[in-house]
């Protein structure tokens, strides 16, 4: 599959995740980019850790499950502040 042009103001960062290469395309900031790709790595080798015998695809769907928990933890994280904030207003 030939590489597609990159649309505007988007940049593509070679990134390393599970000993795998990846060309990432976005519209970050190559440092951003590679910080995310870091967490997951870093996600991905806590589960084979703790899971060493799980196929790749496992793997990624337990660190999405991981992932997707956080998030949903930081959201009604935000929510509980931002309704402590108006009760001060």
């Amino acid at each position: 599959m030939p590489d597609r042009p990159l649309a505007q103001g988007q940049r593509s960062v070679q990134v390393e995740i599970d000993q795998e290469n990846f060309a990432i395309r976005g519209n970050a900031t190559e440092e951003y980019i590679r910080k995310l790709a870091r967490y997951v790595d870093q996600k991905i080798s806590e589960v084979r850790r703790n899971q060493p015998n799980l196929p790749r695809h496992r793997v990624a769907i337990l660190v999405a499950l991981n992932i997707a928990d956080e998030l949903e933890r930081v959201k009604q994280e935000n929510a509980e502040l931002l309704e402590v904030l108006e009760e001060a207003r």
